[in-house]
């Protein structure tokens, strides 16, 4: 077997073995067993268990942040652009729940460096949020240009503080990651229904939420 399929094996199972067994009590053993090779094959490829435990949080953080990008399409509306992204966000989670565990629950909790690794993540995550965020400001804004006095009109032809831009977009990243936990763990709920759950509660507003009004998905308009 050519090495590189053979990592690609290995880091499956390391993936595997991590997300259902923990970073402390995962042996390489288990890794090696789980793959098909010997323990000294697993270290001469992917060196000590550390190493691969941050070879393992690389790779998971790299693919989910590249499912995300790919789910946006820049010529789609705001809304559409933020759903599709929280589409692609959930159903990567539900599609890799061991590869979500290893990000949003061991690398967090094992301190440095796995912890920075994931907070790496986070901050590309947030970056394109805000970038969405800001892109629906505009939309707003050039609905409405010649707004004034108070209320949501007035708010909607404002520019929104860099600072505020960032807020929204921690706040809207954390509630995804608490979602996505959620959603693997309750039996029938699809990365859709997930996604509409978030766009329901940051995109239409609680209060409106509240009133009745929901933000329909793209197939129910």
């Amino acid at each position: 077997m050519p090495r590189a399929e053979r990592e690609r094996q290995m880091m499956a199972a390391a993936v595997r073995t991590f997300g259902r067994r923990g970073y402390r009590a995962a042996s390489m053993d288990e890794i090696a067993e789980l793959a098909g090779v010997s323990k000294p094959l697993v270290y001469l490829y992917l060196n000590s268990k550390e190493e691969l435990f941050t070879a393992c949080v690389r790779q998971e953080a790299a693919a989910l942040l590249a499912a995300v990008e790919a789910g946006v399409d820049p010529g789609q509306p705001a809304d559409r652009q933020l759903w599709s992204g929280l589409t692609a966000f959930f159903s990567h989670t539900a599609e890799h729940p061991d590869g979500w565990v290893v990000l949003n629950r061991q690398a967090r909790t094992q301190g440095e460096p796995f912890a920075g690794e994931v907070a790496g993540l986070r901050d590309e995550l947030v970056a394109l949020v805000a970038g969405l965020i800001a892109a629906a400001a505009r939309e707003a804004r050039a609905a409405c240009p010649a707004s004034a006095g108070s209320g949501p009109a007035d708010l909607a032809g404002r520019e929104l503080p860099g600072q505020d831009l960032t807020g929204l977009a921690q706040a809207l990243v954390g509630a995804a990651e608490s979602l996505a936990g959620w959603a693997n763990e309750t039996p029938g709920v699809s990365p859709e229904e997930a996604a509409a759950t978030l766009m329901n509660f940051a995109w239409t507003g609680l209060g409106n939420l509240l009133d009745g009004e929901r933000w329909p998905p793209p197939s129910a308009r």
